[in-house]
């Protein structure tokens, strides 16, 4: 057997603007889901609300995550307005927050608020993890520009409408033929604010051959979790 990692998605009820209170939520499903990572969904710590301020890594707002996360060994991987500003991903651990990631392809009135990133991947227990949020996954150069980091895993934040619940299933097959990564997307559930009433839910687990391993449905609070192996 080689090396493991496991790994889970979660959708937790989020509401609108209200970090704290979200932090707490993200806290919860970090202890819930027994896993060294835990991906939440793009702006899981605001809402899909593009006026929301940014979140800094030091926010004491994080607290009630950074203590889950010392409890239980685990690197959340959560979404938020960050500072650039940037529609971003912080890493947070036992030891507080970072910014991992920005949102590299905005899209409407994103591009209006907020600035793109780079293509960025991290380390996890020897296992190295492309990042990306939402309109990321649906453009295969991003897979392409972050596969080339020399990445094992690809794990993304989206937001997606009820209706649109195929979608991040099949890009996520599309990214584990074209680069043989294993992919994790963890997606709203609920109502999330900026139009998103009803949301897709049905956070999911591909293996490298593009296998669904774990699916959540679509209701808040739900947890899908498997483990990657290479």
């Amino acid at each position: 057997m080689g090396q493991l990692l496991s790994i889970a998605v979660a959708q937790p009820r989020c509401t609108a603007f209200d970090v704290k209170s979200n932090a707490v939520a993200h806290g919860e499903a970090v202890r819930a889901a027994d896993a060294r990572v835990v991906v939440f969904p793009e702006m899981s710590l605001t809402g899909y609300e593009l006026d929301a301020a940014p979140v800094l890594p030091d926010d004491e707002r994080l607290a009630p995550l950074v203590a889950a996360c010392a409890e239980t060994g685990t690197l959340a991987l959560v979404g938020a307005p960050v500072p650039g500003p940037r529609i971003g991903m912080l890493a947070v651990d036992g030891e507080g927050a970072r910014v991992a990631y920005g949102k590299v392809y905005l899209h409407g009135s994103e591009a209006d608020r907020f600035v793109p990133g780079e293509p960025a991947a991290i380390e996890v227990d020897g296992w190295r993890l492309g990042l990306a949020v939402c309109r990321d996954t649906g453009i295969p150069e991003h897979a392409a520009r972050t596969a080339a980091l020399g990445i094992d895993g690809y794990v993304a934040g989206v937001v997606h409408a009820d209706h649109e619940a195929e979608v991040h299933g099949e890009r996520a097959r599309r990214v584990a033929a074209d680069h043989g990564v294993w992919v994790a997307t963890a997606a709203f559930a609920g109502p999330t604010g900026g139009g998103f009433d009803h949301t897709s839910g049905r956070s999911g687990i591909w293996s490298a051959d593009g296998e669904l391993v774990a699916e959540a449905s679509a209701a808040p609070d739900e947890i899908a979790r498997a483990v990657f192996t290479k």
